[in-house]
């Protein structure tokens, strides 16, 4: 069956000499993978372009019940990035999106609202005046609320992170600046320290491996670190 939809870009592998297998999450079929033969070709038609992490599609594709692996039958950029791809802070914080959204939805994994909720904040990372510090936690944040996780107010959120902790002073700087985020996530004018930043991150990610069983070392998370 031929279906259309939009996409977002997970990650793909080389498959073979020339072609690759792309994971997308799609709204309307959920993360299904795709072969995509003979892109890596010179003489392909067809560009990887289309295929870096986090791009935006419009697709059309065969969708077969219980197949592994599904064709692309016709695809082209929804939303084309006019920064990300030149801005080394950008296209990083795209990759380790990208790569925490690999770890924690799995095949077939179908949220509307959860998609609709990406394509909005990776248009975001996209755009002038953000604030591309606080981004990376900001996305964890509220990712977790579409995952079903998210924390309620920060004591709860430490009180997991940290349960061997019983000072209730720990890291009081750190618990003020993720209520704030907690409340308004994307607000560009939160200002908080490069130190702090590194530590919510930290926490964060540990967060989501209590929460999710797959969810495993996010090994862009040092590029993203030199970054910030």
């Amino acid at each position: 069956m031929i279906k259309k939809t939009k996409g977002i870009v997970i990650h793909y592998i080389k498959y073979k000499e020339t072609s690759i297998i792309v994971k997308i999450f799609t709204r309307d079929l959920g993360l299904k993978s795709y072969i995509v033969n003979g892109v890596r070709s010179p003489k392909s038609k067809s560009k990887m372009a289309f295929y870096q992490p986090l791009s935006l599609l419009d697709l059309v594709v065969y969708d077969k019940e219980n197949a592994s692996l599904n064709r692309i039958s016709e695809v082209k950029l929804s939303t084309p990035f006019h920064k990300i791809p030149f801005d080394y802070y950008r296209s990083g914080t795209a990759m380790f999106i990208a790569e925490v959204l690999g770890k924690s939805i799995y095949e077939n994994y179908h949220n509307e609202y959860l998609f609709d909720f990406l394509y909005q904040v990776v248009v975001l990372l996209d755009q002038e005046g953000i604030n591309l510090g606080n981004y990376p936690i900001a996305f964890l944040l509220e990712t977790s609320r579409f995952l079903g996780f998210s924390p309620n107010n920060a004591v709860e959120f430490f009180e997991q992170v940290h349960p061997d902790v019983n000072d209730s002073s720990y890291a009081i700087e750190e618990k003020q600046h993720f209520t704030q985020l907690l409340k308004a996530p994307f607000n560009h004018e939160i200002r908080i320290p490069a130190s702090i930043r590194r530590k919510l991150l930290d926490d964060l990610l540990k967060f989501y491996s209590i929460h999710l069983e797959t969810f495993s070392e996010v090994k862009s998370l040092e590029v993203l670190r030199n970054l910030m």
